[in-house]
Parts: C-alpha cells; structure tokens; sequence
C-alpha cells in the first residue's frame, strides 16, 4: 500500500525535500552530466570552451592534492540550511579541539551517501565553525570523482581533496595548526552494510589512518554519526550471498560499491531514492593524543589503532541510549 504525502505540506518542508533532492541528484547523476556536457561541447561551436577546460584542467592537475579549494560561498549556500533541517542533522561537541595542533578525525559509519559528514565538514549549515573555533575542515573522497570534468571544482569548493597519502600529507604538515582531515575510514565497501539497526564497521584491518597520524604527528579524533545508517533501507545482500559477492567484486573493479538502496519517493513515503527524515546526530569524541614518528612500527600502529577502537567504542556506549540505540547494541568490527 502506498503512503502519500498530504498536499497541505509547509513550504519549508517542500523546500527541504527539494534541497535533498538535488544533492542526491548531484551524487547519483550529475558525474554522468559533466562527462557528457564537456564531450558534447566538442562537437559544436563552443568547443573552444571543452578545449580551455582541458587546458586548465591540465595545468591545474594537482589541486585536489594540494589543499583543494574551498569556496566560502558554496559552503555557505542558503540551500545547506534545508539539507541540514531535513533529516535534522546536529553537530555534538564533547571535547575542546585546539586550533594550534592538526587532526585526523576518523568518521563512522559511511551509511549510503554519507550525509552525515558532508552536512558537518563540507557546509555551514552544523555552525562547525562556532563551535570549533579555528578549525578548518578537509574531507577526504575517492580520486575517481576528481577526474570527472567541472565536478571537481564543485568537489573542490566544498572542502573535498583526494583520498591518497601525498594528499594528507600537504593538510597534516601544515605548521600553523588549526586543520581537520576528516577520513570516513569504511570507505565504498562499508556502504553494503549501511541499513537500520547496523551497527558495522569495516575497521579491523584498516590501520592507514593510524600510520598517517602517527607519521604527521595528528591528533586522532574518534566520530560517529548516530542516524546515518538510518536513512535508507538496503535489499538484503548477507555476507557470502550471490548479491554481496557481485557488489565486492564490482567495488574491486569500479572502486566504488553499489548497495542497491531505497527510501521514499517525492510525493509518497513508501518507496523512492530519497532518504527517511530520520535524525542524523555527529557526535565528535575527545582527542588523542599522538606523538610524531616519522617511521612507525608495526607494533605502534597496532598499538594506535586499538586504543582508537576503544575510545571510539567508549564514544558509542556513553551516547547510544540519547539517540534509541538499544542497551544490548554493540559496534560490531570486521
């Protein structure tokens, strides 16, 4: 049976549902656009404009590596604002985040679309720069979606930058304090097991994060987003199912997974691509303390990493009945 929406629905709310449309839009279809706007452009008069794209983009190659670049406008875009009052998302502070040190802030879980970590470091809308004084945020995403014509200056504007070493490194290093890498350690693969009521992290073997806090000398700061993975429902694809085993294999190829996701459509709740107006909350843990090591041990990085699961697991545990996570809900790790 399909619910639909009344037709007396506030503009706000018609203006929120619109705003979220358009970025899942923008996720889903827009890297298709681009590609074909920059192709087509070739074959007719304004192909000069294709051409002096290439051109820049040639020169300008390295950027997304380099720091990006942020674009105040586009972060503070009045549209954020309804993206953020749709679900609602909020921002949780537990701890003082000094603006003279660098930090890595490990993000879980990634849910489908990670609304979670976009809504708090890529706009304004959470007010993180109010309640994180002089801390300026970085994301990390995927090389491929910075290789796509026009998409990567959008990327770019936000705070995005690309997902490889050299890249943490030019925001790690920088001497003046006061910067955020934030890494949404699951990565594609933990998407597959984005559904309500899981609580799965792809962490076990992920120690990368771990090594580069330890080789720059950041802070790590343990976040988890109550909520994310409370937004869409996922066809079943159980560990060692037919469906799971052709999603692994098409993330190995493609670098990015395919969960097969539904939540409700524009006018009726029952099904569709956009999300459940479900509460998304970002709680951000206290900091740990790293101290530099230029070439750090196997034994360090092991060492490093357990204690960020346990502070991470504490962060879940302390906060986990405020946001309806059931007493006997765990983290599960794999």
């Amino acid at each position: 049976m399909v619910k639909f929406a009344p037709l007396a629905v506030p503009w706000e709310r018609r203006l929120q549902t619109f705003t979220v449309l358009l970025f899942v839009f923008s996720l889903l279809v827009l890297p298709l656009i681009c590609i074909a706007i920059f192709i087509g452009l070739l074959f007719t008069r304004f192909w000069v404009f294709s051409v002096l794209y290439a051109t820049w983009y040639y020169l300008d190659w390295e950027k997304p590596a380099q720091g990006g670049r942020k674009v105040m406008a586009v972060r503070r875009w009045f549209m954020w604002k309804y993206m953020k009052d749709y679900f609602p998302v909020s921002l949780v502070k537990t701890a003082e985040l000094d603006p003279s040190q660098n930090y890595l802030a490990g993000f879980h879980p990634h849910g489908i679309l990670a609304f979670g970590v976009f809504t708090t470091l890529c706009t304004e809308s959470t007010s993180f720069p109010s309640l994180f004084s002089g801390i300026r945020p970085r994301v990390m995403m995927l090389n491929l979606w910075f290789r796509v014509p026009f998409l990567r200056e959008y990327l770019m504007a936000g705070g995005l930058i690309t997902a490889d070493k050299e890249s943490a490194a030019y925001v790690l290093n920088k001497k003046e304090g006061g910067n955020l890498l934030g890494i949404i350690i699951g990565g594609a693969r933990e998407a597959l097991d984005a559904r309500p009521g899981a609580y799965t992290l792809l962490l076990q073997n992920r120690k990368g994060f771990v090594r580069l806090a330890l080789m720059h000398g950041a802070a790590l700061v343990p976040t988890f987003s109550f909520g994310e993975n409370e937004v869409f429902d996922q066809v079943k694809n159980s560990p060692g199912s037919w469906l799971r085993s052709v999603q692994n294999q098409l993330q190995k190829v493609m670098r990015i997974s395919l969960p097969l996701f539904h939540g409700r459509g524009i006018f009726q709740y029952s099904f569709g691509f956009l999300p459940h107006r479900r509460p998304i909350t970002i709680v951000v843990g206290k900091p740990i303390e790293v101290q530099q090591t230029l070439y750090p041990s196997k034994e360090e990085v092991d060492q490093l990493h357990q204690r960020y699961i346990e502070e991470l697991c504490n962060l879940f545990e302390t906060h986990k009945l405020k946001y309806n996570v059931p007493i006997d809900q765990h983290l599960e790790f794999h």
